[in-house]
């Protein structure tokens, strides 16, 4: 598949699987192959070939929608949103928490591909702040569309490459080596839910203290969905919570009902009372 050909096809994923186009800049290439095997597996010859399937066929629309999903991810992604959450908000958010007599730390990962994400937030919340929280057990949702990728995060283990952000220490105390792999702990298991769960059709009920939806629909989703997708994700956030969005990720332009809650980190506060 040529480069133009590749471009026509991400246009008509956007316009018909409410796609945005922008947001395949870094990686069409990647999409483009991937599309170009999925042809050759069904023996279609053609750029025109395929899109009159895809015109026809809403199964391979779906199959096509799945290619397009591309995930990069790692342990402590953007760091400083996670040492800002670590050292800040999230203590702020447990201490009126613990005020109100609860103990139950509540966090949702929207898009969490193989695990690298909750499994951060699991890390972080038992070495980072279990310690002045003993208290707190953590209840955490973790979502995505692909089923293969949930079997992967089920099984919590990881190249040691994937883990090289972490704080150093808390590889080796929260992880055991089993061959070329790390693999979690029990203990940082304890408290995770994974669903399959596609953003645009389902989300958990909630309410959460924290919500990340990172490099997903503020990324991949035309701006109409990423209304309503932002509209569902500020319903399931308390008062006072957090939601964290992609570090090169920006909100609809006439977002409203949200407020910075670290300088110019990709953290947002609900507008309104606090917790």
């Amino acid at each position: 598949m040529t480069d133009a050909e590749c471009l026509e096809l991400l246009r008509w994923a956007s316009l018909h699987l409410q796609l945005r186009y922008e947001g395949f800049r870094r990686v069409r290439g990647q999409v483009c192959k991937r599309v170009g095997r999925r042809m050759k597996a069904l023996g279609v010859v053609g750029l025109p070939a395929y899109l009159e399937r895809l015109e026809a066929d809403p199964a391979e629309r779906a199959v096509l929608d799945a290619l397009c999903r591309v995930t990069i991810s790692r342990f402590y992604r953007d760091q400083g949103v996670f040492e800002a959450l670590r050292e800040s908000l999230l203590p702020r958010i447990l201490e009126d928490v613990r005020s109100r007599g609860e103990s139950v730390f509540r966090v949702w990962s929207a898009g969490c591909a193989s695990g690298e994400e909750p499994y951060t937030v699991a890390v972080l919340f038992r070495l980072g702040l279990w310690p002045r929280f003993p208290e707190f057990r953590l209840e955490l949702v973790a979502t995505d569309a692909d089923a293969s990728l949930l079997e992967r995060a089920r099984r919590g283990c990881y190249r040691r490459a994937t883990l090289r952000e972490l704080p150093s220490g808390w590889v080796d105390q929260a992880f055991t080596s089993e061959g070329e792999e790390l693999c979690l702990r029990p203990e940082y298991r304890e408290g995770l839910d994974f669903r399959c769960q596609d953003l645009r059709e389902g989300m958990p009920e909630g309410p959460f203290h924290l919500v990340l939806c990172r490099n997903v629909a503020f990324t991949y989703f035309a701006r109409p969905v990423q209304r309503e997708v932002l509209a569902r994700l500020l319903e399931r956030l308390v008062p006072g919570g957090v939601l964290a969005i992609g570090a090169h990720e920006s909100l609809p332009e006439d977002a409203q009902g949200l407020v910075r809650a670290a300088g110019a980190l990709p953290l947002f506060h609900p507008s309104g009372p606090g917790l």
